[in-house]
């Protein structure tokens, strides 16, 4: 615009020029381009523009942390092939981006009296059970066996008596075991938790889906819990059962709720004193918490829990039974009475117990169907397994060598014809030929034994006479 003014001033390209301080060519082009609609200049795409969209989306999964170098091989095989002052540029711009439509945080500014705040942990396969009254931040922790609804609401419950109240509402994630489904992201508490909260008088609040930041006092205990006690515990001196364990996690958290919090500046069971003028009393009796889960008898006799089944009396089936798991035991029972005990099984695993050998294979049942298939299995288990054996074996025509074999029963008889299937199937010979050469043999043929078992010899029997008939008698 300097040199249009100063064009229409003196009228002339060289006057303009000295004006402005450039050449009388810029000033004419300049003029050119106006006169023909092109005053403005033309805006030319950076060599960035290809890979806008990856740069904001790493700088956006990396929380804003990733750099201009880390991402230059990124984008050079998504094509870029610009320099790499250019990229960092435009990562710096893109960082700038996200920071301004980035998530915001405040603090948050607690009631006494109002939030609990619990969640679970796992560390070395512990399960941690943490849970912070908000105001005192008073922590508490327990060592539990699994993270099912029954130990979630007994933890609970053991929770609200030390602290000698209830909180008006308890905070937590999404836990399978508290919550029965989410419906457009409203999360439907499980029945047996709203029972428990209508009993107790508290309110069960629900954290956004993967935000851990909403709740992120306990989230610290968590990780303060496996790294001030977990780990070194393990490291040092395991703990033999669970009892010891929390045994540990009393004193341990005795120890940390009796010094000065780094946030509140005060002892958080100082802080308990006050805030237990607040909370709201606990019930005069306590909700009757089921001791273990209910779980259906299955078409196959089985009960699945923690992932492993569980044999249980072919009478129940389709009943419910009340699974009790202890410390190496799985316990199940029906209508109060104790039915049948497993040791507990990894996930995919199958325990029988007393119940049936865990070793049986299924075996295909013996049909038969043609009349001389019909009549040689009617000669019993021996005639089953000569034909197992047989087919196990591949011999050819088999149907053929059983016809003929049921044709011996009438002149060899019954008993003689098992008696030689039951040996033609121990030396393996599987012909009606073979069969037909042991019955000529008969009973004269030898039976081998293996070493060490006894002979079984068929003796003539002859008469026995006493003793006294062969004393000597005395002559006098």
């Amino acid at each position: 615009m300097e040199i249009v003014n100063a064009y229409e001033l003196v009228g002339s390209y060289r006057g303009a020029a000295e004006l402005c301080g450039t050449t009388h060519k810029t000033v004419k082009r300049v003029i050119e381009r106006r006169e023909v609609g092109q005053a403005e200049r033309r805006v030319v795409a950076g060599n960035t523009a290809g890979v806008q969209a990856l740069i904001a989306e790493r700088v956006r999964a990396s929380d804003g942390r990733i750099s201009a170098k880390r991402l230059l091989p990124i984008v050079r095989a998504a094509g870029y092939r610009g320099s790499a002052r250019n990229l960092r540029r435009a990562v710096a711009d893109a960082k700038t981006t996200w920071r301004r439509q980035r998530r915001t945080y405040r603090p948050w500014v607690p009631t006494p009296g109002e939030h609990l705040v619990i969640d679970w942990a796992a560390e070395y396969g512990r399960q941690i059970f943490c849970a912070v009254l908000a105001w005192s931040r008073y922590r508490w922790v327990r060592i539990a066996r699994d993270q099912t609804q029954q130990t979630t609401l007994g933890l609970l419950a053991e929770c609200f008596s030390e602290l000698d109240g209830v909180p008006g509402v308890v905070l937590s994630d999404r836990m399978a075991c508290l919550k029965a489904g989410v419906v457009a992201n409203v999360v439907v508490p499980h029945p047996e938790y709203v029972r428990f909260a209508t009993f107790y008088g508290f309110k069960p609040d629900f954290c956004e889906a993967a935000d851990p930041e909403s709740k992120g006092m306990v989230e610290n205990l968590a990780g303060y819990v496996q790294r001030d006690l977990l780990v070194p515990a393990e490291l040092e001196h395991p703990w033999p059962d669970l009892a010891e364990a929390n045994s540990a996690a009393r004193a341990w958290c005795t120890e940390i709720n009796s010094r000065i919090h780094s946030e509140t500046a005060a002892v958080p069971l100082e802080r308990l004193q006050t805030e237990r003028g607040v909370l709201r009393p606990l019930p005069v009796l306590r909700p009757p918490l089921r001791e273990g889960e209910i779980r259906k008898v299955d078409r196959l006799g089985m009960v699945r829990f923690g992932s492993g089944r569980y044999a249980v009396p072919q009478h129940l089936v389709g009943e419910d039974v009340e699974i009790v798991a202890h410390e190496d035991l799985v316990v199940i029972r029906h209508a109060g009475a104790e039915i049948v005990r497993h040791v507990v099984v990894g996930p995919g695993e199958v325990a029988f117990g007393s119940l049936a050998s865990a070793t049986r294979q299924p075996a295909r049942g013996v049909r038969p169907r043609t009349a001389a298939e019909v009549a040689f299995v009617g000669l019993g288990p021996a005639a089953e397994t000569f034909l197992r054996t047989a087919a196990a074996a591949g011999t050819l025509r088999l149907e053929h060598e059983l016809k003929e074999l049921v044709e011996l029963e009438a002149v060899w008889g019954r008993a003689a014809l098992i008696r030689a299937l039951e040996r033609a199937a121990r030396f393996r010979r599987f012909k009606a030929t073979d069969v037909r050469a042991i019955l000529v043999a008969g009973t004269g043929v030898p039976t081998p034994m293996r070493p060490g078992q006894q002979l079984q010899l068929d003796l003539p029997e002859v008469p026995i006479r006493p003793l006294s008939a062969y004393a000597v008698a005395v002559l006098r």
